[in-house]
């Protein structure tokens, strides 16, 4: 099995987001998979223009000379994509967008209906079968998704693709391990990160169980997210010059 996790932060060091994909691939990798992390931030990625040749005079192959052709055979040899990005304006961040909206060439101009009556694209290759969500952003609740989950709902409807986990977490900063009183509640959420991508592989789907301990806050404590926003705030204040009159 081949898991290939396409990152779409555009910081191109260490991320929250990188950490979440390292964990998962780590578990993957430990049931046998092959795994790859593809970072984003320093590829040459054109917009798409909407020429449609890609599906009229050269079918299934981009016009645009740059790194996306390569990326697309990455995609379409894996038989699990990861899409990752941190929370940009309530969506993805627009390089990732971007890498999706360039994706259009893996499938065919025809239309079908799907088992709903619903209409979309054809598939044109059989690869890949399956998409891993991740995600994280720095506010502490979980809603903070809510756009995200029904975003990749309906890409994976259209790609005909099955959604076999998601995993998104607030209060993405703690990730680094900043925070020493936090350091237990961030290995064992990262240890839950690696089970997902053990079960991925094992059984092509996170399951129900572990997807609520991964949708549970990472540091169960009373009145945490107060704590936090008041941290936050102090940090912010720190940082921004004083003003004087």
């Amino acid at each position: 099995m081949k898991i290939t996790a396409f990152n779409g932060t555009h910081k191109i060091g260490e991320s929250n987001t990188a950490i979440l994909i390292d964990h998962f691939l780590e578990g993957a990798a430990a049931e046998g998979a092959q795994v790859e992390h593809v970072r984003l931030a320093p590829a040459k990625i054109q917009p798409c223009t909407a020429c449609k040749a890609c599906w009229q005079n050269t079918p299934g192959k981009c016009v645009i000379d740059d790194d996306m052709s390569a990326l697309l055979e990455k995609f379409i040899s894996s038989d699990i994509v990861v899409l990752a990005s941190p929370i940009y304006a309530d969506n993805v961040s627009g390089l990732l967008k971007t890498f999706i909206d360039r994706l259009i060439p893996v499938g065919d101009p025809h239309w079908e209906f799907d088992q709903h009556g619903e209409s979309r694209h054809c598939r044109r290759h059989v690869k890949p079968a399956k998409l891993v969500a991740v995600s994280n952003c720095g506010y502490p609740e979980q809603s903070h998704f809510d756009v995200l989950r029904l975003y990749f709902r309906r890409l994976c409807r259209n790609m005909q693709l099955e959604l076999c986990g998601e995993i998104y977490r607030g209060a993405g900063a703690l990730l680094a391990g900043g925070v020493h009183e936090f350091a237990g509640y961030l290995t064992s959420y990262l240890d839950l990160v690696k089970k997902a991508g053990r079960e991925a592989v094992r059984q092509g789907r996170v399951s129900e169980t572990l997807t609520e301990s991964l949708e549970a806050p990472m540091v169960p404590l009373p009145g945490f997210n107060q704590i936090f926003l008041a941290k936050v705030n102090q940090i912010v204040d720190a940082r921004i010059p004083s003003m004087t009159a």
